[in-house]
């Protein structure tokens, strides 16, 4: 049996990091699809894909997003971790540096889902240059209307 690489697809990729190139490849369609489907849909497909976390616990992530309170009257935040502080990990630089684009939508889905307006990217101080790269996807996604 192959195994398809689907998180690090982008590694080799000329230009991976621009959104164009992204889109040619289906970016940003998984986050039309999403704000076509009420959000607690879009949680429900990401319980049911039986995704997980990648820092270790591996907790599933929809069940972390169906933890969020959905008639909480104050404003919701997203955090994202990058900070990479388990053990013998770099994906989140990995992810960062070959596929940013991806990172960003996935970001807005979640933050769609749980009902999120605002996002943070917690990155360690040290990894400027990832935080650039996060910081061009950002500007390319706004220059394209997605966020």
């Amino acid at each position: 049996m192959t195994m398809e690489s689907v998180l690090l697809r982008a590694r080799g990729v000329a230009n991976s990091r621009d959104i164009n190139t992204y889109l040619q490849a289906g970016g940003w369609e998984g986050f039309k699809k999403a704000l076509s489907m009420p959000p607690e849909a879009v949680t429900q497909e990401v319980i049911d894909s039986e995704l997980r976390g990648r820092g270790g616990a591996g907790f599933p992530t929809g069940r972390k997003w169906s933890f969020v309170p959905k008639d909480h009257p104050g404003p919701k935040y997203l955090i994202c971790n990058a900070d990479e502080s388990e053990p013998g990990t770099f994906k989140d630089r990995e992810l960062i540096e070959y596929d940013p684009q991806m990172v960003i939508e996935g970001i807005a889905i979640a933050s769609y889902a749980i009902g999120a307006h605002t996002a943070y990217i917690y990155i360690r101080g040290e990894f400027y240059r990832w935080a650039r790269i996060l910081e061009e996807a950002i500007e390319q996604a706004r220059a394209h209307g997605f966020l």
